[in-house]
């Protein structure tokens, strides 16, 4: 082989360690890698026009995959661009192998424009962060940021390139590094907390991380239904299994409310592969503690550790005559009429395809979607862990990216779509199979509530115009059509559901603007 520069060592080092998909959008200290990529046919280039969508598809794509894409933007700015998603990526403790291109070494003295400080932006992450100086150095700086990448539970490692590193000679490739494992659960914690089970008093059991899959919701539901504890799962989890076949646990509320009423009575909190929860924000007079007053909080397993053996474990101890409680097959009926919040998630219930995958980013036009799709053909769904709007679409872009011959379906509230609806056109590009549903209230509906939840005065002209979107309303379809993505719109059941159909049934992107009044 002829001599490498430092790209070509960094990309194949990529693909040697499983790296095989990089979502970006690079710029002039990009150029090299850019060049480099017609070296290594393994490695897959998907362009995306926002760097919110380059790390928001990669977010998705290893949520799936099981594995990390690479991201390519543009230094310090490019990064700051892609920030929102990566934090979102971070509460999911999803694997990122983030490469942020940089000056030439000997440039960056001169302080040119584009100069800042991505040491500080990238370390806002708490992941993992390294510069690449020299060119020879770059294969093995690649080799440890995907093992960084990889360590569990998972996290955004980010590699700095300097151009000149990128361009010089000499680059040497590395064989991949092994990423640390989850540690067990030590016996003593696990006898301990099955010990919390057989107390009699009120226990709940809330499971997260990689306990959202199945292994994980068999022992799960196996231990809640031996034992009497009331079982969740955590409100917002990176990806969980669920339909029929497999059991159907409630997820915990988004509101304060909510999760008072879920924990009502309950004297013991076991927590697995997730935190004791907490509000979502603070509100005036309110506690920001959910663990019910007086109540214990017991920790069987950190994120970090390997909370599926730990549950098998406790489930083999006071479970060990019980099976799981699967949700049976069942659809709700199709509903006629104008959809309304009530109905459009029934004709996701009766219509979702086999082994879907949805994003969703329905916010409050989602909140009935649990109880519609219960009992629907397994599928995956994958969830805002982090609270920054702007997800679904580069989520369900990376999803696609990875699981080709499964279905990809974004509920996507429109205030949250039009942060990142670039997406649209690297589905389009790219034939993806992402069925959007777009629900079009043309209000921000959940900042609707929250005027009212943080006890802010009623909403006067002045504040209602700043959580309004229209004058002028948006025609998505245009803005979908323009995009290179099939659109159509619906305003009754009967057109949603004709229209899912048949998006579903033709290959490539499709967007539905489905016409839903505000639930609030």
């Amino acid at each position: 082989m002829s001599e490498l520069n430092g790209a070509q060592s960094l990309i194949r080092t990529l693909v040697d360690a499983g790296v095989e998909v990089c979502f970006a959008n690079p710029g002039t200290s990009e150029m090299h890698f850019v060049a480099a990529l017609d070296t290594v046919p393994e490695m897959r280039g998907v362009l995306a026009l926002f760097e919110g969508v380059v790390t928001g598809a990669a977010d998705g794509y290893a949520r799936i995959a099981g594995k990390p894409a690479a991201t390519l933007l543009h230094l310090g700015p490019g990064l700051g661009n892609g920030l929102a998603n990566l934090h979102n990526a971070r509460r999911a403790h999803t694997p990122i192998v983030n490469v942020v291109g940089d000056h030439a070494t000997y440039h960056k003295q001169y302080d040119a424009p584009l100069e800042s400080d991505i040491e500080a932006v990238a370390g806002s992450l708490e992941g993992w962060v390294r510069r690449s100086e020299h060119t020879k150095d770059v294969g093995a700086d690649a080799a440890a940021t995907v093992a960084a990448a990889q360590d569990a539970p998972g996290r955004v490692a980010t590699l700095i390139l300097p151009a000149d590193a990128s361009w010089g000679e000499g680059g040497e490739t590395c064989a991949p590094i092994p990423p640390r494992v989850p540690q067990a659960v030590d016996a003593t914690t696990v006898k301990d907390v099955a010990a919390v089970f057989g107390t009699g008093e009120p226990v709940a059991l809330l499971v997260g991380g990689s306990a959202c899959r199945e292994e994980g919701l068999r022992a799960a539901s196996r231990i809640g239904a031996a034992t009497g504890a009331k079982v969740f799962v955590e409100t917002f989890p990176a990806r969980l299994e669920r339909g029929a076949g497999l059991p159907s646990i409630e997820r915990l509320g988004y509101l304060a409310e909510q999760v008072a009423y879920q924990l009502d009575g309950i004297k013991h909190v076991v927590v697995a592969g997730t935190k004791a929860p907490v509000s979502f924000f603070a509100y005036p007079g309110k506690a920001s503690d959910l663990v019910p007053e007086g109540a214990q909080v017991h920790t069987l397993a950190s994120v970090a550790q390997d909370v599926t053996r730990a549950l098998n474990e406790v489930a083999d101890l006071v479970a060990a005559d019980t099976e799981p409680v699967l949700a049976p097959e069942s659809r709700p009926a199709l509903p006629s009429g104008p959809l309304t919040p009530q109905n459009w998630v029934e004709v996701i219930g009766a219509l979702l395809p086999e082994n879907a995958i949805i994003a969703d980013e329905a916010n409050t036009s989602g909140l009935m979607l649990p109880m519609a799709t219960a009992g629907a053909p397994r599928h995956d769904v994958l969830t805002l862990t982090g609270g920054a709007i702007g997800y679904g679409m580069p989520v369900a872009t990376g999803a696609a990216v990875a699981a080709p011959d499964r279905p990809v379906l974004n509920l996507q509230s429109d205030g949250s779509a039009l942060y990142t609806i670039s997406a649209l056109w690297t589905q389009a590009r790219e034939n993806l199979n992402v069925t959007t549903v777009l629900l079009n209230n043309r209000a921000y509906a959940i900042l609707r509530l929250e005027l009212q939840r943080v006890g802010a005065a009623s909403g006067g002209p002045k504040a209602n115009d700043l959580l309004d979107l229209s004058r002028p309303d948006m025609d998505f379809v245009k803005i979908a059509e323009g995009m290179g993505v099939p659109a159509s719109r619906a305003t009754t059941a009967e057109e949603l559901a004709e229209q899912l159909q048949r998006a579903f049934a033709e290959p490539g992107p499709h967007l539905i603007d489905a016409v839903v009044p505000p639930l609030l």
